[in-house]
């Protein structure tokens, strides 16, 4: 049985192992919620594990926490992923990192990555309900919500005394405006019931959800679902859209083409086996391939979501009845 002074060694071990472990990783965010990081790769290849060594293990995981909070590393995680779009930017990286190579990626550079993520983002944006392209008179304000800069103590809050600063909060800031009173709204959205109404300012005020960051509710303004993550609106539509832009790029960056060689890596006989792969000779063409498969991918995503988003929409109005149903029970 370890000695107590055993035990602290052990730990002591561990915590300078951990320390060694970060500083090998070189992470953003050193973060305990990184499970399957670097660091913990480095920390095993340094010979800390929970099954063979628990206490060095203990010692390592309290510098871990420790390192955590001084370097705020779960919050740097959580100031960098908290909004659907800074999600959205990260996975069409992660996509087009994997289509050609960190090395082919690298050497486009981020105006050329940039644009062939537009294709994906600009559409999911657009869907999200954030703004009304179809809109332009009102600075784009979306159908059921108030203007930013209406007129204090204005009966219709869908006019605006500033429309440049309108139009900042709308596509910098990415505010969509509160929601118009009942009247109003239902002038925008004729279908709009009082119950419908009620139960999503409920939501929209009242509910929490998952702690204050996301929450959900089977019908909006418009009677379909909708998540909200601090505030931004998450839709049918615009998850399809990203995921279909997702797709259609990773498809067409993936599709053989001239500029993609194989490249064999002579193993040892009898000992390694050797390495065949693909490898981008040129990157000429994959912006141009990237953003247009990333568009279509994008323009189907969008039919699929809108044709869903239409058909639980009505299912969700208001069943009325036939002038015939009506003289009917009349009589």
């Amino acid at each position: 049985m370890k000695t107590f002074q055993n035990l602290l060694n052990d730990l002591r071990a561990g915590a300078v192992k951990s320390a060694e472990a970060t500083r090998r990783a070189e992470e953003i965010y050193p973060s305990i919620l990184n499970l399957r990081s670097t660091y913990h790769k480095e920390l095993k290849n340094l010979g800390v594990s929970l099954k063979e060594t628990p206490v060095q293990a203990i010692g390592a995981f309290g510098t871990r926490l420790m390192t955590d909070i001084a370097n705020d590393g779960t919050r740097g995680i959580y100031w960098r992923y908290n909004h659907p779009l800074a999600v959205l930017d990260k996975a069409v990286d992660q996509t087009l990192e994997a289509a050609i190579g960190p090395e082919a990626y690298r050497s486009l550079g981020k105006t050329k990555t940039g644009l062939m993520a537009l294709g994906i983002t600009a559409p999911a944006t657009a869907l999200s309900g954030i703004y009304d392209l179809t809109n332009p008179g009102e600075a784009f304000r979306p159908s059921g919500y108030a203007q930013q800069y209406a007129e204090e103590g204005s009966e219709d809050r869908r006019e605006t005394q500033q429309p440049v600063q309108e139009l900042f909060e709308r596509f910098f800031l990415n505010r969509q405006g509160r929601p118009l009173k009942y009247e109003t709204a239902k002038e925008d959205i004729p279908d709009l019931t009082p119950e419908r109404y009620s139960n999503f300012m409920k939501n929209y005020y009242q509910d929490k959800g998952l702690l204050g960051i996301v929450k959900y509710t089977n019908e909006n303004l418009e009677g379909v679902p909708e998540a909200r993550m601090l505030g931004y609106p998450i839709n049918i539509p615009s998850a399809s859209t990203a995921l279909g832009g997702l797709a259609g790029a990773s498809l067409a960056l993936r599709a053989p083409n001239k500029n993609r060689s194989v490249v064999v890596q002579q193993g040892i006989p009898g000992i390694a086996e050797d390495v065949v792969s693909t490898k981008l000779s040129s990157t000429k063409g994959l912006m141009g391939r990237g953003f247009a498969g990333g568009l279509a991918g994008a323009a189907a995503g969008a039919l699929f979501g809108s044709l869903v988003n239409e058909v639980i929409a009505a299912g969700n109005r208001p069943q009325l009845q036939t002038l015939a149903e009506y003289q009917q029970e009349m009589q």
